[in-house]
């Protein structure tokens, strides 16, 4: 339950919608897992926890006057603009798909794995929840796998989103006597909308990621060319074993032409020459745009006074790079020391300490620097975690 607080609390301050704990009470009970630990119950507080599951347990029953009611509710709750609206139904499923894209790709950029991806884990809100077997990627690599009932990677950090667009699916499938009389034309309707699912996606991991390489103008003729970029900066960390979340920290540095801190982290200090050279060229491409915009707002009268702020210095772009790449994450040293204090000694002071380090994770202060250290590979490759119940 503690294990909640940590990383509902960090996926708060990084930004990312999420449920989060309210309370955390000790029972007083002994639970039994590898070990004798201490029991808690959570308190936990969300927009509503109205999830995928939820219509799937009324529609297993074929309560399908149960499934409209609670479809309502979620349009009421969390959707209203919808309320009364012809194909209401379906324009649901597509809002939600769209949250879950966005929420997915936000997961994807921060290096998060939910590790049990359920359907009673996909709210209708587009909430993260339930942090019971996740973690956050040390070293790169898209098959990282952490949860100890993921046996065969259904849950890896890199099948996040086509798991999202199976669970989604499966809410289609609920909503398909709602949707259309016709349940062929229903099923058809609810296909195209699910379809859109990949593209919302890779839209939205694509905004991220170039806020995080420094990228300013978000021209569609670069996409292609903007997600190689990024997409050859993951294979270039996956290859070299790199640390995920201080790569991109420290390509920052590397905007401000101090590459030191970036090229210590790979194998081979000259591994991301090329990839650096790449970047500049693009980032310089970036400057060029902006500056072309500023020129034309400059020349309209009646443009805000804005335009100075397109012509960015290396030194904008690194700050603006550190406020979308965190430095400090929940690492897994961290979070099982505090979690090791708090159930064996009754010592809440590390957690505490945690806590608060992971509520700023932006934030350069060297007070926190032994929070962004990554944890000793020998863990990271055979760490697990476990379910909360």
């Amino acid at each position: 339950m503690l294990r909640e607080v940590l990383i509902g609390e960090a996926m708060h301050a990084l930004g990312i919608p999420t449920t989060r704990a309210l309370a955390v009470v000790a029972t007083g009970e002994q639970v039994f897992r590898e070990q004798v630990l201490p029991g808690a119950v959570l308190t936990r507080v969300a927009a509503s926890h109205i999830r995928v599951g939820t219509f799937q347990f009324f529609a297993a029953r074929d309560e399908h006057d149960h499934v409209r009611r609670l479809a309502e509710y979620a349009i009421a709750r969390h959707y209203p603009a919808l309320v009364g609206e012809p194909g209401r139904f379906l324009a649901l499923l597509d809002a939600v798909v769209r949250r879950q894209a966005s929420l997915v790709a936000q997961w994807m950029n921060v290096g998060f794995i939910h590790g049990v991806m359920n359907t009673d884990n996909m709210t209708l809100s587009g909430e993260t929840i339930d942090y019971g077997p996740c973690a956050f990627l040390e070293a790169y690599d898209p098959d990282t796998v952490f949860s100890s009932i993921d046996h065969d990677g259904r849950y890896a950090f890199g099948r996040q989103p086509p798991i999202a667009r199976w669970n989604l699916a499966r809410f289609a499938e609920c909503l398909v006597p709602l949707i259309d009389d016709e349940p062929q034309r229903a099923v058809e309707q609810a296909n195209e909308v699910l379809g859109r699912f990949p593209a919302l996606h890779r839209a939205r991991l694509l905004q991220g990621q170039r806020a995080r390489l420094g990228l300013r103008i978000a021209n569609p003729a670069d996409d292609a060319d903007d997600a190689a970029l990024a997409d050859d900066w993951l294979a270039l960390l996956h290859r070299e074993g790199a640390d995920f979340t201080l790569g991109w920290r420290h390509l920052a540095d590397a905007a401000e032409g101090r590459d030191d801190a970036l090229r210590a982290l790979f194998a081979d200090p000259q591994a991301p020459q090329s990839w650096l050279a790449r970047w500049r060229a693009r980032c310089e491409r970036d400057d060029a745009q902006a500056g072309n915009a500023a020129t034309a707002a400059a020349s309209d009268a009646t443009a805000a006074p804005a335009a100075a702020t397109l012509n960015a210095s290396s030194r904008t772009r690194a700050e603006t790079m550190r406020l979308a790449s965190p430095r400090i994450i929940p690492r897994h040293h961290r979070v099982e020391a505090a979690l090791d204090a708090a159930s064996a000694q009754a010592d809440l002071a590390p957690f505490s300490r945690l806590l608060d380090a992971l509520r700023r994770p932006f934030d350069d202060d060297p007070s926190l620097d032994e929070f962004a250290q990554p944890a000793p590979r020998e863990l990271t490759a055979s760490y697990r975690t476990f379910c909360g119940t």
